[in-house]
């Protein structure tokens, strides 16, 4: 007998020639299924997305396992960022706050989000306007540029309004800041058939889909980064928005899908349904 281990000889041997079980053979294959998921998603996605794209591949195993994989394997979404918020200017006349925190619509091009945020970089901070179509939390306006001119959200809102050429009168909600109460802006809108809401004075949930983006952005990319000019900063940027934000970022909004298979999901139900 073994005197440390109080087992027989025999018994211990057998023991060191067992093979590994099926259980931890499975076990170390879908660890290497999960860091590959993880590891395609920058490092953001936890349990929930990685089930998913499991789950997409054909495999059965439980979120709870890939969570305690997960664990043992020192893999976890990033978490956290905040950054402060400039100080918006006054508007003379606030529009009327349309969405009243209303942010789920059934049909594209019925209400439009944008915001203004601000990058860091070594040449000066980048600021960055986005414009979002609520039905699918799609990006479909952007602009940057090195100062807050009203510019930058007239280009946002510009590329916008080229790529989905609303046919009927749009919502378009902001903050309460001096790019959007501007003469030029209130032009614009009237010139597209755009129909101008606002949030309440300091109230960011009025407009928490365009912060929640933000959000996003500085912690799946940026990740308090400083960059060193504000052409890699844009760079960057591009490729977060419209390489991987519309394109693969999972939504649990939108049933895990990204906008972009969100909207070609419902235009293929919208012509089966006409067939």
């Amino acid at each position: 007998m073994c005197a440390t281990l109080r087992v027989h000889h025999s018994g211990y041997y057998q023991w060191l020639k067992q093979p590994e079980s099926n259980r931890a053979r499975e076990n170390q294959r879908l660890t290497a299924l999960i860091k590959e998921s993880w590891l395609e998603s920058g490092g953001i996605y936890g349990s929930p997305r990685i089930h998913v794209d499991l789950r997409e591949a054909g495999e059965t195993c439980s979120e709870n396992r890939v969570a305690r994989l997960m664990n043992l394997t020192g893999l976890k979404a990033i978490r956290g960022y905040k950054a402060p918020r400039y100080r918006a200017g006054k508007p003379a006349v606030p529009a009327k706050n349309q969405l009243q925190r209303e942010f789920t619509y059934d049909e594209p091009n019925k209400a439009w989000v944008t915001d203004i945020t601000y990058i860091r970089t070594y040449k000066g901070f980048l600021y960055l306007a986005v414009v979002l179509d609520l039905y699918s939390r799609r990006v479909i306006g952007w602009s940057m540029k090195a100062t807050l001119a009203k510019e930058i959200v007239l280009d946002a809102l510009l590329m916008a309004v080229w790529r989905r050429k609303p046919k009927q009168s749009v919502i378009i909600h902001s903050d309460q800041g001096s790019q959007f109460s501007s003469d030029e802006w209130k032009r614009f809108l009237d010139t597209h058939k755009l129909s101008a809401s606002m949030s309440r004075r300091g109230n960011c949930w009025d407009n928490a889909v365009a912060e929640s983006f933000f959000s996003s952005l500085k912690k799946e990319q940026i990740k308090r980064r400083i960059y060193n000019t504000r052409d890699e900063a844009r760079s960057d940027i591009f490729e977060y928005i419209e390489v991987f934000y519309n394109r693969r970022r999972r939504h649990s909004h939108l049933g895990q899908l990204s906008p972009a298979d969100y909207e070609e999901k419902a235009n293929l139900n919208e012509v089966n349904e006409c067939l």
